[in-house]
Order: C-alpha cells, then sequence, then structure tokens
C-alpha cells in the first residue's frame, strides 16, 4: 500500500517525487537481495489464475476500505481527516493515469522489496511464522501515520503475503495485482470525495 506524506501543494511535484520514491524501492530491494542472496522476482511469474486472484482480492479490501471511510469512528477519524485533507487536494489534481501510474509503481515495488525479498529472507532466517509477522510489522511501520494506521497496513501486509501463497507455487503477481489496484481504487475514490467535499462547502 502507497504511503507518501507530501508536503508539497503542487501536484506535478507530488506525482513526481511519490512516483520516484517508490520506484526506487525496486533499487532497495535489489540492494538487498544481493546482500541476502535472494532474487526479489524468482516467485514472480504470469499467470491467469494469479491475476484473476489479484483482481478477486481486492474487492474485500475495498469494501472494508469503504466501511472505514464511511464509518470513522475513533481512531479511524483521523486517518479519513488526513486522506482528505493532505492527500485529496492533491489526487483531486491529478489525471487518472497518473494516480494508475502511481499506484502500479507502488504495487511493484513494495511488493517486490517486503513479499520478494524480506519475507523469504526472514522466513529462511527465523522460521515460516516469525518471518511472515516480523516482515509484516516492518511493513505496518514503515506506513506510519497513525498507530492504528500503522497496525492496519500491517494487517494488510498479512493479506498481501496470504495471497501470494494462494497458488501453488507463490506467486508474487498476486499481490502485486491486489496492492496496485486496491491503491488506485483508493486513490480515485479519495480525490472524488474531495471534490465532492469542496462543492458542498
Amino acid at each position: 500500500m502507497a504511503d507518501p506524506k507530501p508536503q508539497l501543494s503542487h501536484p506535478e511535484k507530488f506525482i513526481n517525487i511519490a512516483f520516484w520514491f517508490e520506484a526506487s524501492l525496486i533499487g532497495v530491494a535489489w540492494l538487498t537481495g544481493w546482500f541476502a542472496e535472494i532474487n526479489p522476482i524468482a516467485n514472480l511469474y504470469f499467470s491467469t489464475e494469479a491475476l484473476i486472484d489479484g483482481i478477486m482480492a481486492t474487492i474485500p479490501m475495498f469494501i472494508l476500505f469503504l466501511l472505514f471511510y464511511q464509518y470513522p469512528v475513533g481512531p479511524l477519524y483521523p486517518i479519513r481527516k488526513n486522506l482528505l485533507d493532505i492527500m485529496g487536494p492533491l489526487l483531486s489534481s491529478c489525471r487518472w493515469y497518473e494516480l494508475l501510474s502511481l499506484a502500479a509503481v507502488a504495487g511493484i515495488s513494495e511488493e517486490i522489496l517486503f513479499r520478494g525479498v524480506l519475507q523469504p529472507w526472514m522466513e529462511a532466517g527465523l522460521g515460516v511464522s516469525a518471518g511472515l509477522i516480523l516482515s509484516n510489522v516492518i511493513f505496518g511501520l514503515l506506513h506510519w501515520i497513525t498507530a492504528t494506521y500503522a497496525l492496519i497496513a500491517g494487517l494488510i501486509g498479512l493479506y498481501l503475503a496470504y495471497m501470494m501463497d494462494v497458488s501453488e507455487p507463490r506467486n508474487l503477481l498476486t499481490p502485486i495485482v491486489v496492492h496496485g489496484l486496491y491503491d488506485y481504487l483508493a486513490f480515485v475514490f479519495v480525490a472524488a470525495a474531495y471534490r465532492l467535499q469542496q462543492e458542498n462547502e
């Protein structure tokens, strides 16, 4: 899941910085993989089944996103406020293909780094369960906006890890599709919600 925290009001600068930051994670993945002697894309291959699994697995995630947005109880409220106040103005100024490119590079780069390198590396060193949990604790912490957001991101990471193992053998394509498609739908929704809010003010 993408987690840009922009301090810029200009949408083109935001898109460029967010895009290249996410893309740089591919380099981090390769360097980490070189150190750990792991090929980051060893488990990435095209499969129609994995593609369909990814699309279908996005649906429950996006439904939960809509529910959390519609009913922002307790610690969910600051997350919604941040989405609208910070991300809303930037996302609403972007073209659809800019949002798509950002979501795609976030899905590819973050999944290659976390599910392609960190998870198998930690599984090899700590055992499957501990490696799975620790890699997604790191995933959640690196998406920190609030403690609740970090927890949700960590749980999403576990879900993405599960989706990687749905097929046999594990296929990185499934979580890439889920991550990228979910981010794109969330970006489009937040942009539309912000525009609607502006029209009603």
